[in-house]
């Protein structure tokens, strides 16, 4: 039983499900076999709030649950006021050795407990209103002039920032004296080039005394400049996922030379200080990490990242720069199924029904029966499994009475339905599922 999820949660949890996609949040609800990492991400998380950084490499096969975990991660520090971004890795869209790029992603998926992506414009927001409350605070007799109180304290504030970003502190000053002044079109150009947009109207930036476009090193300055405005808004830190950094093996040797020294350089910065307040996070798949189209193509990268993982998994050290996701069973896959179950259920007219006619002996059967058309792999099943078992299985045992999923059910997997990995472990092109 889950009486104490929402109504919300519920329904989003099980739509992605149905679509075949990681939920966006809910996801404490199904973070099956994750319990032996709990401690040392909080332990982590604790260092980031207290002005430390922490980086991170999590390492497993396609539907070993990378996503899954980073998302959980994610939630974890939401609930504990962080602000999270993630970002896909990709050749064209991207690229990781732009990190001017990178960033503008950031700022785009960054959102916070309260405010969904993106939450730049709105933690620009609060920093300034947090900037106000704090002058008035600081010196209750200037609330005749606050503008000139809020100034000075802009001041001392802006110090901090000109330190490792002069040109993001120019912004931020020339931000406030745009909303200031009313003047919403050069606020909302200021706004968006702190966020690292491109083509961003001269005359905004000429206000602020600003010239020229974001570049990659500039890129890394911002990031300073974006996790100080965090710190003075009220958020300890920032949780960056960079996802999918698998994709830099399959894109032209010069370029991914290029991309694999940008992150060891970006993981160098975490390690010396340069961003108190972060969580970097990379997945990847084995491949990745042990391959010579990879990590191991840069040596210094490569001794950052080194792992020993040929002990049994079971003592792998969940404070380890680079952890390893064991991937899933038959038995974790029932548990969750089971998890999804019981949500869906809490919340149907008739719970009793679906426990009874989607019982645990289904779940594993259907598990079996899923991973079996996907030539045994089960490391690849959870997506597809779940799919079926929202979309085909609980959502018809909840509208139709007479409807038994043992009788009335014969799964198949299509290739419509299926990612590039899925297709290729199946090797057919409409797959009859024996349940």
């Amino acid at each position: 039983m889950t009486p104490d999820v929402s109504q919300r949660r519920r329904r989003e949890v099980i739509d992605a499900l149905r679509r075949g996609t990681v939920p966006e949040s809910g996801l404490d609800l199904l973070a099956v076999g994750l319990d032996r990492f709990s401690a040392a991400l909080d332990g982590e998380l604790d260092t980031v709030r207290s002005g430390g950084a922490v980086f991170k490499a999590v390492r497993g096969e396609y539907g070993a649950g990378k996503t899954f975990f980073t998302r959980h991660l994610a939630e974890r520090a939401l609930r504990r006021g962080f602000a999270a971004a993630e970002v896909q890795i990709s050749e064209t869209q991207t690229p990781l050795h732009r990190l001017e790029t990178v960033y503008r992603r950031i700022t785009e998926s960054m959102r916070t407990a309260s405010i969904p992506p993106s939450a730049f414009r709105a933690v620009l927001d609060s920093w300034l209103f947090t900037l106000e409350a704090d002058a008035l605070e600081a010196d209750p007799a200037a609330e005749a002039d606050v503008g000139a109180a809020v100034d000075r304290l802009l001041e001392q504030r802006l110090a901090q920032v000109s330190k490792h970003s002069p040109l993001f502190a120019l912004g931020l000053r020339g931000y406030r004296v745009a909303l200031s002044s009313g003047d919403t079109v050069v606020a909302d150009g200021l706004a968006a080039w702190m966020a690292g947009q491109p083509q961003v109207s001269a005359s905004a930036k000429r206000a602020a005394g600003i010239r020229g476009e974001l570049d990659h090193f500039g890129a890394m300055a911002f990031l300073q400049g974006l996790l100080t405005v965090l710190r003075d808004a009220g958020h300890p830190g920032l949780v960056l996922v960079l996802d999918e950094v698998e994709t830099l093996q399959r894109i032209r040797g010069d370029v991914r030379d290029k991309a694999l020294n940008a992150l060891r350089q970006l993981i160098d910065e975490v390690h010396s200080g340069r961003f108190p307040g972060l969580h970097l996070v990379i997945t990847g798949t084995p491949a990745f990490y042990d391959g010579q189209q990879g990590v191991q193509r840069l040596a210094p990268l490569a001794q950052r990242l080194a792992v020993d993982f040929s002990t049994d998994p079971r003592f792998d050290n969940p404070r380890a720069v680079q952890i390893r996701l064991p991937g899933f069973t038959i038995e974790s896959l029932v548990e969750l199924g089971a998890r999804v179950r019981d949500l869906y259920a809490d919340a149907s007219t008739a719970p009793d029904r679906i426990r009874t006619l989607v019982d645990d002996a289904y779940l594993d059967q259907l598990a079996r029966a899923v991973a079996g058309g996907l030539g045994g792999k089960v490391g690849i099943v959870p997506r597809l499994y779940l799919k079926k078992l929202v979309g085909d299985v609980l959502d018809r045992v909840d509208q139709f009475p007479d409807f038994d999923p043992r009788q009335h059910y014969a799964p198949t997997i299509s290739a419509a339905e299926m990612t590039d990995v899925e297709r290729n472990a199946a090797s057919a092109d409409d797959i009859a599922l024996d349940v």
